[in-house]
């Protein structure tokens, strides 16, 4: 709002007989009041009510019209809203009409009671329920003897027509805060149902002015508020008679436009200039961050703390669920994990083994060889931890491929974690049941060793006859395992020098087809032995166990070792032509030949 200093109170109002009119000019902009007779009003206040909040008490007032300066001491006006009785010009808030009338009487001077006729404006075509309002309200409230309301337009046109202004046919045009109103004169007499009224006013055009502004300089934006626009209407801008000969003078860039320029300076504040901070600053800084860092550090340890507590307690009952389990017979072990809420002994054993682990990794234990790890992997994959930005298109591919490979061998590693663990677990389980029936679990391994031997045998077999079917066979007919092996890791060292070669011409467009895709199927298939690690480690662990419980338990590479080679024969030349040709003979002949 504008600062202006708000009206002080009328002394004279006592002067005044009982039969003079008070004029009240009600605009949706302006409030003006005072004597008929007169040639200007007393007072002329904004028609707005704020009710901002004390500073120091945050006590609520009501202020009517402009912010006094000296008021912004005491009370928050920047965060009231501004409140108008009016909206597109007809009266319909009259609790905040009251706040206006009384503050306008009291400036005034009026006491309790006015006491005076009134004479109001009001729109063209005011409805009913609002002059009634208004009518009930100064009647009621401040006691007035009587009132009429008037057109200010209507007013306006009377008032020229008796200086010889206008004639008695006319137009007058009245353009207010929120509309404008057209009011046509025949005779001298207004034809208000051939009025006419636009929903724009001066409320629009100070709007569009600080949107032309806003636009214009967008970098002070928050400096050109609606008031400040409000304010540069009434100070700076005209109303033009000739709108196309208006625009026409600043199109054409003649010095009349020039000397319609306003220039309007913003208070400019000098931004403080940056002083580098003292070394008791920065070391006062450094100790708060070492004070913070320390208060986060020690809010970790204390959760990590509380984690191995509750990991620890619930590693403990799930132990004591599981050896009661082992106790108890069937109808109580159904009891038992309905009370402990898990379905198996399985779904019991996966917790078990991931509180274990949640338990040693809040604790921080880890393999003595993690450290050597972490330094191998650096040195083996050094482009991982470079950014992409330092590096060329050739060290991109490279970090892919080696980012691939660290997150294989990662995989591998935390794979080959977990089964260690399993393993530990599962050696813990069988050394119980082992203490508690030992003919029943060496009857178990037996069973198992038994499964797992046939099983390899199986499969042994089943490679060596692939071999054949394949042509990977020597010239006896016979495939040996270093054989079969050999020609499986030439083939595939065959697959990735090819894949190099062609990567090494120019772009990689390796898997665009699919025919690129069948190098896996060809690799996996040659590769296949990898598969077997686990049964074959599972049937020598078995076997040792059973050595150990069972001493005179052989396994069956022992037994394959233990069993004598039959002599072999040789024959002479001699002896060999001697002999009659007969099947026998050429039977001995053909062995013979194979045997040289």
């Amino acid at each position: 709002m504008s600062s202006v200093t708000r009206p002080r109170r009328e002394a004279d109002f006592a002067r005044f007989p009982s039969s003079t009119p008070i004029v009240i000019d009600n605009g949706a902009s302006t409030f003006r009041i005072g004597w008929a007779g007169e040639a200007e009003p007393r007072l002329s206040f904004r028609n707005v009510v704020q009710r901002p909040r004390h500073r120091s008490t945050g006590e609520t007032v009501s202020i009517v019209g402009d912010t006094d300066p000296s008021l912004m001491k005491f009370f928050d006006c920047t965060r009231s809203a501004v409140r108008s009785p009016f909206d597109d010009d007809v009266v319909y808030q009259f609790e905040y009409m009251e706040y206006i009338l009384d503050y306008g009487f009291d400036r005034l001077g009026a006491n309790s009671e006015v006491g005076h006729p009134i004479l109001m404006t009001e729109c063209e075509c005011n409805p009913s329920f609002s002059r009634v309002r208004m009518s009930e309200l100064l009647f009621e409230t401040y006691g007035v003897p009587s009132i009429a309301f008037g057109i200010d337009n209507a007013f306006s046109y009377k008032y020229n027509q008796k200086l010889g202004n206008c004639n008695e046919d006319g137009l007058a045009i009245s353009c207010e805060h929120g509309t404008c109103h057209v009011v046509p004169f025949l005779k001298g007499q207004p034809v208000l149902g051939a009025c006419c009224r636009t929903n724009v006013g001066g409320f629009h055009i100070t709007d569009f002015l600080r949107q032309l502004l806003s636009l214009k300089y967008p970098y002070h934006m928050a400096s050109i508020t609606w008031d400040k626009a409000e304010e540069l209407k009434k100070e700076h801008c005209y109303i033009g008679l000739d709108y196309m000969a208006e625009l026409q003078i600043f199109k054409n860039n003649k010095e009349e436009a020039d000397e319609k320029m306003r220039y309007w300076q913003l208070p400019w504040v000098p931004p403080p200039k940056d002083e580098p901070p003292s070394e008791e600053e920065l070391a006062r800084k450094a100790a708060l961050k070492e004070k913070a860092s320390q208060r986060l550090r020690d809010m970790a340890a204390a959760k990590r703390s509380q984690k191995i507590v509750e990991l620890e307690k619930q590693l403990s009952y799930l132990e004591e669920v599981m050896e009661q389990l082992d106790e108890a017979e069937e109808q109580e072990a159904t009891a038992i994990l309905g009370r402990s809420g898990y379905l198996s002994q399985q779904e019991i054993k996966s917790a078990i083994l991931k509180a274990t682990q949640s338990l040693r990794k809040a604790k921080g234990e880890s393999n003595g060889n993690d450290e050597k790890t972490d330094a191998s992997a650096a040195d083996k994959y050094p482009l991982v931890s470079v950014p992409d930005e330092t590096l060329t298109p050739e060290q991109l591919k490279e970090k892919k491929k080696q980012i691939l490979l660290k997150t294989t061998t990662e995989g591998k590693l935390r794979a080959k974690q977990k089964r260690a663990e399993e393993e530990a677990l599962r050696e813990k389980q069988e050394e119980k049941r082992r203490a508690e029936n030992p003919e029943l679990y060496l009857e178990e391994l037996r069973s198992r060793y038994s499964e797992l031997s046939e099983k390899f045998e199986q499969r042994k077999r089943h490679k060596v006859n692939g071999g054949q079917t394949n042509g990977n066979h020597s010239s006896s007919g016979g495939v040996g395992r270093g054989e079969r092996l050999n020609a499986a890791q030439k083939e595939r060292m065959r697959l990735l020098a090819s894949a190099a070669f062609d990567r090494g011409k120019g772009e990689d467009t390796f898997g665009m087809r699919d025919e690129d895709w069948l190098v896996y199927n060809k690799m996996s298939k040659d590769n296949d032995d990898d598969s077997n690690d686990d049964d074959e480690s599972e049937l020598v662990r078995i076997a040792s166990k059973l050595q150990e419980i069972d001493p005179t338990f052989v396994s069956k590479s022992e037994a394959v070792q233990l069993t004598p080679e039959p002599p072999k024969i040789r024959h002479s030349p001699q002896r060999i032509t001697g002999l009659p040709l007969e099947s026998s003979g050429s039977a001995a002949l053909k062995s013979s030949s194979s045997q040289a």
